[in-house]
């Protein structure tokens, strides 16, 4: 053991209270966000299809390529760009253009900040949202708000999936994001990392130093 890694391993026990490693501990840094994508993926095309077992889906698509689509979510910038990966595999193209990529990320409670985003129409989100969730129709929302039955049916739709997913918890919704996303990585370990003392030791050491 050189003095560098002395010093590693009492600022580890300084910092720890413990003088031992565990295996989690004594992973490569790069571990901690590999997974087995093919267990991601059965898992993913499983809530596939408990979705469409329990809600009505709005497309043809099957499920692997309803899997896709929440992959391309939170891989892609938009539903042009989710459309296009899709497209560019798609015995026939013209069966995944944006539209219908959206209804289908609808469909599985993926909702982006922008559909929120209510453009050129005078109302609000929320507004339109409190009315769905009180059962009005889109052309008694419309009378309500004073707005064109079709600026308000664009957004009712997203409206009744957010009113729907939240009656579900965010179950299906918050389980696509982590299995897709390292957001429980990022959130979990993080907070419980105790790196302050380790990194200014760390920083000159080889990454395969043993404690």
């Amino acid at each position: 053991m050189d003095e560098k890694t002395a010093e590693l391993r009492d600022i580890f026990v300084e910092t720890t209270g413990s003088d031992t490693v565990t295996e989690r501990q004594a992973e490569s840094p790069g571990s901690l966000t590999d997974r087995d994508e093919a267990v991601v993926e059965e898992r993913v095309r499983e809530l596939v299809a408990a979705m469409r077992e329990r809600y009505e889906f709005s497309t043809d698509l099957d499920d692997a390529t309803y899997a896709r689509i929440a992959r391309g979510r939170f891989e892609l910038d938009d539903d042009e760009a989710i459309a296009a990966a899709l497209a560019s595999t798609a015995a026939d193209p013209s069966t995944v253009d944006p539209d219908t990529v959206r209804d289908a990320r609808l469909d599985l409670h993926l909702v982006r900040e922008a559909d929120r985003e209510v453009d050129g129409a005078p109302f609000d989100y929320a507004d339109l949202k409190s009315l769905t969730a009180e059962g009005r129709s889109i052309v008694e929302c419309a009378d309500a708000l004073d707005a064109d039955p079709d600026a308000v049916a664009k957004y009712a739709r997203v409206a009744r999936v957010d009113l729907t997913s939240t009656r579900a918890n965010d179950r299906f919704r918050d389980e696509l994001r982590d299995l897709l996303t390292d957001a429980d990585i990022e959130g979990s370990h993080a907070d419980s990392a105790r790196e302050d003392g380790l990194k200014d030791a760390t920083e000159d050491l080889e990454t395969d130093v043993s404690l």
